[in-house]
């Protein structure tokens, strides 16, 4: 599944991750594959099964 990351660090904002957020700008590309990006999304706290299975983050992304 993809992503815009603007999405990622807009959520990651929303939880008071600012450190994260800035993170994720600089390494995450623009359209995000959660299998592909699924180490970087890892580190920054991000579960992917998260993002696919609509948890806190994934509603906060509207999936």
């Amino acid at each position: 599944m993809q992503i815009d990351k603007s999405q990622i660090i807009d959520a990651l904002k929303s939880k008071g991750d600012s450190d994260k957020a800035d993170q994720a700008d600089k390494e995450l590309p623009d359209k995000v594959d959660t299998d592909e990006h699924a180490d970087k999304l890892g580190k920054l706290g991000i579960n992917p099964g998260e993002l696919l299975g609509g948890g806190e983050l994934g509603g906060k992304l509207g999936l």
